[in-house]
């Protein structure tokens, strides 16, 4: 993309940050290289794969291995300039053969987590391995199995070395992943955040946008936000700011450089932390208070019974499930307060603002109107 433009790729390239790649995009590889060598008896070293937008990286391989009707291949997870945990972690994903029918199997091998617990986008006693990884391999399966003439029935077996140790460092265990890492990314792409060159990315953003003429912009938290904004407003590219935690830094700019209208779009979970007062919604400085929700939960006709169970909720999505089933309106609640908290921090610049809850899938889970 063109500089002068707006966007999140013009934000990225304004940073000057390099990205990286995902544990899901790792995998991904992996599993294309070990089904391959399965199939033809040799590795794939480049192993090209094709992420959710397009991009066509190729990964080296750090292990490889062929035997008893298995393969495996390893990758030392890039995660650019960013300082992600995982960085320099080594991914392997081992693959067999099944009986045909079976489809694609997913297993957790050593240093990748077990959920334990309800309120995550996976059954309790499923691996950690998020649903678009999992799309992603069983994708690349089908194309191995097209080219080289298997079935694609397999099972996977992701495993990271030293993964259970450097989960201790993120915030799996409170979570009820237990055992090791989760294997995530929706785009297979790693954004680097340093604050500074972020929120100065930012400032760029609305800058450019109102260069253009643009009166509605948005703030979203990342790529599945910026679809569904585009879905329900039809807003152009140059009208999309990449905020990913830093709420604030939007607000704030937008306080001082107005246009007409501002759209906050995110996850449940983080915008309950933007309703509960955090302008900075990153996980390391600021958590879904669980207490909030009951409190909110509350004013929504909950009754103590529910309010209990939303307090303790293992997660913001747990809290959000457990009142859907029982008519409380918790999304809609959550969006109102977080828009009421902006528009607090806009100090009575002329700009109405909403804002837009969506679970991981991108569905609406709650909404306010302008205000």
């Amino acid at each position: 993309m063109d500089e002068a433009k707006g966007g999140r790729s013009a934000q990225l390239k304004h940073t000057g940050l390099r990205h990286g790649w995902t544990t899901g995009a790792c995998a991904t590889a992996a599993t294309t290289a070990a089904y391959t060598a399965l199939l033809t008896g040799d590795f794939p070293d480049p192993v090209t794969i094709t992420l959710p937008k397009g991009q066509t990286p190729s990964f080296a391989l750090a292990a490889e291995s062929l035997a008893d009707g298995r393969a495996m291949a390893g990758i030392v997870k890039d995660a650019g300039d960013d300082p992600d945990v995982t960085h320099g972690a080594l991914i392997r994903a081992t693959v067999r053969v099944l009986p045909r029918g079976s489809g694609v199997v997913f297993a957790a091998g050593p240093g990748v987590g077990t959920v334990t617990r309800p309120g995550l986008p996976l059954d309790v006693g499923e691996p950690a391995i998020n649903p678009v990884p999992r799309q992603m391999m069983r994708e690349h399966v089908a194309l191995v199995a097209g080219r080289y003439g298997g079935t694609g029935d397999v099972e996977i077996t992701v495993s990271v070395d030293h993964g259970e140790e450097i989960a201790r460092s993120t915030w799996n265990p409170r979570l009820g992943i237990l055992g090791g890492l989760s294997i995530l990314g929706t785009t297979g792409i790693v954004v680097p955040y340093s604050c500074s060159a972020w929120i100065d990315s930012i400032r760029r953003g609305v800058d450019v946008a109102r260069a253009a003429g643009r009166t509605h912009v948005a703030g979203c938290t990342g790529s599945t936000s910026e679809k569904t904004v585009v879905a329900e407003y039809g807003l152009p590219e140059d009208a999309l700011l990449d905020m990913g935690d830093f709420a604030g830094a939007v607000l704030k700019y937008v306080r001082r450089h107005p246009v007409d209208r501002l759209t906050i779009c995110g996850g449940f979970a983080k915008l309950s932390k933007l309703a509960a007062g955090h302008l900075d919604l990153h996980s390391a400085r600021s958590q879904v208070d669980k207490g909030f929700l009951a409190d909110l939960a509350r004013a929504g006709g909950a009754d103590e019974s529910l309010a209990a169970a939303v307090s303790t909720a293992n997660t913001g999505l747990a809290a959000l499930q457990l009142c859907t089933a029982a008519g409380v309106p918790l999304g809609d609640l959550v969006a109102v307060a977080a828009r009421d908290e902006a528009w607090g921090v806009l100090r009575g610049a002329p700009v109405m603002v909403d804002v837009i809850c969506i679970d991981r899938a991108g569905v609406v889970v709650g909404r306010s109107g302008p205000r």
